[in-house]
C-alpha cells in the first residue's frame, strides 16, 4: 500500500505546507491522511490528496478561515461550484473591509504623527556620555539579549540592541515584538548626559561582544549617533540605527516580590503571577522530546505548559483543554533557556494572555518576555 502513497513529507515538499502544519490539518479533520501506519503511526496519503493539499496552502496564505476552507475543499470537486464561489467571494469581501477599515485608521494615526513633528520647533539636541564596564559583566549581558533582536527588515529600529545608560546602570535591550528580553550590567565613571539611549545595529553589537573576550575594564561612548567601545588599544565604533526603539519599561511587568528561591516551588508574587524554579535542561529535554501543537497560519511548533498543583511545569498534548495553560513558540521558547545560561532558572506565568518571564534565581539584572500564543479552541 505504501507504494501507491505519498509520504507526508512528500506532500509538504511538494504542496509547501510543512509537516507539522499538515499534523495540524489533519487532527483539525480538514486534510486527513489516506492511511495511517497502525504500528509507526505514520501518515499516507493518496496520490490525488496533493492536489488537496496545495489547494489548502493557497486558501491558508490567503488567511481564509478554517471552516471556510473545510467546505471549500468538500465542495471542491463537485459539479456545482456555486457554493466555493461564494465562500471565496464572501472572504474577499471580508478581506477588502478590513483593509479599508485599517487604511483608515492609519491615516488618521500619520495625521497626529505629522502634527506632533510640526509642533517640534527645533530638534532637542543629541545627547552624549561616556562609562565604564566590566567586561565580562558587558559580554554576559549581550549575550542575554541577542536572541531576541529583530530581523524584520520593515522594522530597522528593531534590528539592533538598545543601550540605555541610565547613571550607574547600563540597560540592553532587544525585542523582536515576540520576545523581549532585558539585561542590566553596573556602568562607573558616567560622564555627561544622566540618560543617554542608543540603538546598535545587529552587525555593530556583534562586534563589540567579539571584542570584549577579556577581563579588565572597557570604555564606552554614545555621542549623538555614534557608538564607541575601546577595550585597552582596541577600538570598536559606528553609527546607531536611529531613534524610536520602543519604551520597554511599559511592556515590562510588575515586578513582584521574592525573585529567589533554593528549591522547585512555586510563589505568588502579590501581582497575581506564579513562579516556579525549573531545571534547565530538564525542561530543554521536555522541550526537544514532549508534545507539540501547530500555530496556525504560520506553522510554528508550539510548546503548551501548565503549572501542576505539586508545583511542576508540565507540557500538555492534543486534546487537553485547560483554560490555564500558556503556549508558547517552542523555538523561542528554548532560545531563552540557553540565554538564561543557569541550571535552574524561574518561569513566572500570569494570565494565559500575559507575556511569560523567565528569570535567573537571584538576580533581577537580566531576564526574558516570551508572547503567548492563543490556542483555537
Amino acid at each position: 500500500m505504501e507504494s501507491e502513497m505519498r509520504s507526508i513529507g512528500e506532500i509538504a515538499r511538494d504542496s509547501g505546507l510543512g509537516v507539522s502544519a499538515l499534523r495540524f490539518y489533519d487532527r483539525a479533520g480538514v486534510l486527513v491522511p489516506a492511511w495511517v501506519d497502525p504500528v509507526s503511526s505514520y501518515r499516507w496519503y493518496a496520490p490525488g490528496q496533493l492536489a488537496e493539499a496545495r489547494l489548502l496552502a493557497r486558501l491558508r496564505r490567503a488567511a481564509m478561515p478554517l471552516a471556510d476552507i473545510r467546505l471549500v475543499l468538500a465542495s471542491w470537486s463537485g459539479a456545482d461550484a456555486g457554493l466555493v464561489r461564494k465562500l471565496l467571494d464572501g472572504h474577499l469581501t471580508r478581506v477588502e473591509r478590513q483593509l479599508s477599515d485599517t487604511r483608515t485608521e492609519f491615516s488618521a494615526l500619520r495625521a497626529e504623527l505629522d502634527q506632533r513633528e510640526n509642533a517640534m520647533t527645533s530638534r532637542r539636541p543629541l545627547d552624549a556620555a561616556q562609562l565604564s564596564c566590566s567586561a565580562p559583566s558587558l559580554a554576559a549581558a549581550f549575550d542575554a539579549v541577542r536572541f531576541a533582536v529583530s530581523t524584520d527588515p520593515e522594522l530597522p529600529v528593531l534590528r539592533g540592541i538598545l543601550l540605555d545608560a541610565e547613571g550607574e546602570n547600563l540597560h540592553l535591550v532587544a525585542t523582536d515584538r515576540y520576545r523581549l528580553a532585558v539585561a542590566t550590567t553596573g556602568a562607573a565613571g558616567h560622564e555627561g548626559a544622566p540618560r543617554v539611549q542608543a540603538v546598535v545595529p545587529t552587525q555593530l553589537a556583534d562586534a563589540m561582544r567579539a571584542l570584549l573576550d577579556g577581563e579588565g575594564t572597557v570604555r564606552l561612548s554614545l555621542d549623538g549617533d555614534r557608538v564607541t567601545l575601546e577595550a585597552g588599544d582596541r577600538q570598536v565604533a559606528g553609527g546607531c540605527v536611529g531613534r524610536g526603539f520602543p519604551d520597554y519599561r511599559r511592556l515590562l511587568p510588575d515586578p513582584g516580590t521574592d525573585t529567589e528561591t533554593s528549591t522547585e516551588t512555586s510563589t505568588a508574587t502579590g501581582t497575581g503571577r506564579r513562579r516556579v524554579v525549573v531545571g534547565t535542561a530538564a525542561l530543554r529535554e521536555a522541550l526537544e522530546t514532549g508534545p507539540v501543537r501547530t500555530e496556525e497560519p504560520d506553522g510554528h511548533d508550539l510548546s503548551v505548559l501548565k503549572v501542576r498543583g505539586d508545583d511542576t511545569v508540565t507540557l500538555r498534548g492534543d486534546g487537553d483543554d485547560d483554560p490555564d495553560q500558556v503556549a508558547l513558540n517552542r523555538r523561542y521558547l528554548l532560545d531563552a533557556l540557553t540565554a538564561g545560561d543557569r541550571d535552574r532558572l524561574t518561569l513566572e506565568f500570569g494570565a494565559p494572555t500575559a507575556p511569560v518571564v523567565i528569570r535567573r534565581p537571584g538576580d533581577d539584572g537580566a531576564y526574558s518576555l516570551l508572547m503567548p500564543v492563543r490556542l483555537d479552541a
